[in-house]
């Protein structure tokens, strides 16, 4: 919003410059980008007056004015415009004038005729865009006064970077009313009295879409004069506002739009067919639009039509058909509310935006379109002329936004600010600030929102306004305190650093990756899931909720390999979206990959790669954080994106916890993977709790170790034949491992031979051959019985 610092202060006019108050302003939320002065500087140009004009004797293209406006009567001007003609006033700048770069005028001589002066164009002055010849001023420019007196050009226009939610200060009226608040002064704009109807004329009006246009303003003038010219304040007020000067109706709409925040539009009566319709477009419908550009008009947009055809894209452009030209004599304005979900987007959508739908999409004060209207008569016929007819109101009650009442606490103003302020203080600020007090009880005061402010819905709002006015630098900074209450932790919880430092320390770095993937990408690694799909995506490669968090880190793979990275080990933590019959579930999960050399790059490593079991011995030891190793197995399995041979569940106590294993080869082409690569996915809420350690005495008896080589069917997995033995061994068995598997020369094809050791020891006494023989004997005899199992 760019607007007349004069203009402002013909509103409310506090004891500030123009940088104190754009601080101040700035201070309140409505940020200031800039403070320019609204022309050039420079001096000695006055308003001068032809009353002579003459051929140069010695060039075709150059004139011999007499100019009037000198305080030593009248001066002798050679001038080029093509323009230059007796009777017009036009700027004169005298010899010893200054012109803006520093450009001094002095007597000067050309082609044999003394000049003494100059007459100036609008650019010259740098106040208009217009370099055609010398700037025509009003017929009624006193002649002699000073151009800077005359164009009140000691002013300078700030510009206000607003937020979205401040719609109500997209208009002198708004910063006005900002400005009284702050500083406690006056509002006092244009008064604004319903002009009385001359003629009877009006257009029905039929809103056939209530919910995005739930309120229509329109007025017929007849006869209006459109050759008449703008008022030279109005055309200064609209130019240091950024806007161009077009046609007088054109200006007029324009100008109530930055005084009231109100956008209008003025049709061409004669060619208007019928009555208007505010309406939804038919798909395929083409419209002109001002800017001589033609769209196809999609379903969904609202337009405003007549009975044949749409005139304007409502609250974003109008149509060229039935604009106002030069030969307009009757116009019907209108102004009306339009909801703002209903031109949110639209503007964008052709590749559009215009003033009017920069209001709009943030919402314009839906009781403010009569009064615009009023206002925009007035200005017409005082420059125009013309009879008005009636003002004609269309209005869906039921469609209208509701009234806001919102309650506010003494308590949480308190709470929520920091600070005590006094129940009369609040109350006037939030009342000056346009809110209406409806009641007051013991707890707080329940306020009325009016309909310019939007963004105050609920009682935090009422808060922010508060502080915004109280001042944000009188609010002192204070440390909070509060009384904490320790929260107790349970012991059995395994926290997620401490499986993170694990991975770290074992050489793998975290990685983020989004929660959402494309849906190609899902299907290839969970394509039983059906994943939520985003309803507004940032990109078609970001279209649904990830239900595995494998598919991000080979895709980081994949980048680090581009990148000449061939040894990578990464991890992530966080959430899979997985749909389920109660809803969406949401599961946190912690996940590692594995590729390329088993150790980095050196003189005394290896170039082995890494192989299923590296990734198992890293899930092995985020299980040690459990201290539930015998809870823990590992079977074979599938997973659609893991190698079908090399694929294992892990359980818990025959409860899924997670997979490990290799890429699938599918997979592993897809993404051009040279070599083989190496995941798990584990369910940190699957994981469970950690069982507590008890202490149990040490024995300062003796251990027992025996080995035991026993042959199997080649089939069988191992974990079974430990699982077996354990449970066989006793109770004095305190260690157990496997130390060799063998198959080949001197074994059947079909069996392997597996060689394990088993420790006992009593914590009491010394245990006997016969004890431990009878231990060993059960296990052979178990293995044998369940597993066809022998000693080798």
């Amino acid at each position: 919003m760019k607007f007349s610092n004069a203009w402002l202060r013909e509103w409310v006019n506090p004891s500030l410059t123009a940088q104190e108050l754009a601080d101040q302003i700035t201070m309140a939320g409505l940020e200031v980008d800039a403070v320019e002065a609204v022309a050039g500087e420079f001096s000695g140009v006055v308003v001068g007056e032809i009353v002579g004009c003459e051929q140069h004797p010695d060039a075709d293209k150059l004139r011999v004015c007499k100019v009037k406006g000198h305080p030593d009567g009248e001066m002798q001007v050679v001038c080029g415009a093509p323009n230059a003609r007796v009777g017009i006033k036009i700027p004169f700048a005298t010899v010893g004038a200054v012109l803006p770069g520093d450009f001094k005028i002095k007597k000067a001589k050309l082609r044999g005729v003394e000049s003494f002066g100059m007459l100036c164009a609008q650019t010259e002055l740098e106040l208009g865009d217009d370099n055609d010849g010398i700037w025509e001023l009003p017929a009624d420019a006193p002649t002699g006064t000073d151009l800077r007196e005359y164009l009140q050009l000691d002013d300078s226009t700030i510009e206000v970077d607003l937020t979205p939610n401040r719609s109500d200060c997209l208009g002198v009226a708004g910063i006005a009313r900002e400005v009284g608040v702050l500083n406690r002064c006056a509002v006092q704009g244009p008064v604004v009295e319903p002009v009385a109807a001359k003629i009877e004329d009006s257009l029905p009006v039929s809103l056939m879409a209530e919910e995005a246009c739930p309120r229509y303003v329109g007025r017929v003038i007849r006869n209006i004069d459109i050759t008449a010219t703008t008022p030279l304040w109005m055309a200064e007020r609209l130019r240091r506002s950024g806007v161009r000067s077009i046609d007088p109706v054109v200006d007029v709409t324009n100008y109530v739009l930055l005084e009231l925040g109100q956008p209008m539009h003025a049709f061409d009566l004669d060619k208007l067919n019928g009555g208007i319709k505010v309406r939804m477009a038919e798909q395929g419908e083409k419209l002109t639009l001002l800017d001589a550009q033609e769209v196809e008009l999609q379903a969904g947009t609202l337009v405003i039509a007549d009975d044949k055809a749409p005139l304007a894209i409502a609250g974003i452009m109008g149509g060229l058909d039935s604009s106002v030209t030069e030969g307009t004599r009757n116009i019907f304005l209108e102004s009306a509310f339009f909801a703002p979900l209903a031109i949110a987007g639209k503007a964008r959508s052709y590749g559009l935006h215009t003033d009017s739908s920069h209001r709009f999409e943030r919402g314009v004060d839906y009781r403010l379109q009569e009064k615009a209207i009023e206002r925009a008569t007035q200005l017409l016929l005082d420059i125009v002329g013309g009879e008005p007819g009636p003002v004609h109101l269309r209005e869906a009650t039921e469609a209208m936004p509701a009234e806001r009442r919102i309650t506010l606490r003494r308590a949480r103003v308190k709470n929520g600010l920091g600070i005590d302020m006094a129940d009369d203080e609040i109350v006037e600020i939030i009342t000056r600030l346009g809110l209406e007090k409806l009641s007051e009880n013991a707890e707080g005061w329940t306020f009325l929102v009016p309909s310019f402010r939007f963004d105050i819905a609920i009682e935090s709002d009422l808060l922010e306004e508060l502080a915004r006015v109280y001042g944000y630098n009188r609010i002192p900074s204070i440390s909070l305190t509060a009384a904490l209450d320790i929260v107790p932790r349970e012991e059995a919880d395994v926290a997620q650093n401490r499986l993170e430092q694990t991975l770290l320390a074992r050489g793998y770095q975290e990685a983020i990756t989004f929660s959402f993937i494309d849906r190609e990408s899902s299907a290839k690694f969970d394509p039983e899931a059906e994943p939520v799909a985003l309803q507004n995506p940032i990109s078609s490669d970001l279209a649904v909720m990830r239900t595995t968090l494998m598919a991000g880190l080979v895709k980081a793979l994949q980048y680090n390999l581009n990148r000449q990275q061939d040894r990578v080990r990464l991890f992530e933590t966080g959430l899979r979206f997985v749909p389920a019959a109660e809803g969406l579930k949401q599961e946190r999960m912690i996940a590692g990959l594995i590729y390329g050399t088993r150790q980095p790059e050196g003189w005394a490593g290896t170039k082995d790669v890494v192989d299923f079991y590296d990734i198992k011995a890293d899930v092995e030891a985020l299980l040690a954080h459990y201290d539930a190793e015998a809870e823990f197995t590992f079977i074979a399995a599938k997973h659609p994106a893991l190698h079908p041979g090399q694929c294992a569940q892990v359980l818990r106590n025959g409860e899924e916890v997670g997979f490990v294993g290799a890429l699938h080869p599918t997979l592993q082409k897809t993404y051009d993977l040279p070599k083989a690569a190496f995941l798990f996915e584990l369910s940190q809420d699957a994981l469970g709790q950690s069982l507590l350690p008890a202490f149990k005495p040490l024995s300062k008896f003796p251990e027992v170790r025996r080995d035991l080589a026993i042959l199997a069917d080649a089939e069988t997995p191992v974990g079974d034949l430990l699982k077996v033995a354990v449970e066989a061994a006793g109770e004095y068995l305190t260690d157990f491992n496997v130390f060799d598997v063998y198959q080949g020369k001197g074994i059947d094809f079909n069996r392997k031979s597996v060689a394990m050791g088993l420790t006992f020891q009593h914590p009491s006494r010394t245990l006997n051959d016969e004890e431990i023989n009878a231990a060993v004997d059960a296990v052979v005899r178990e293995l044998e019985q369940k597993y066809n199992a022998s000693l080798r």
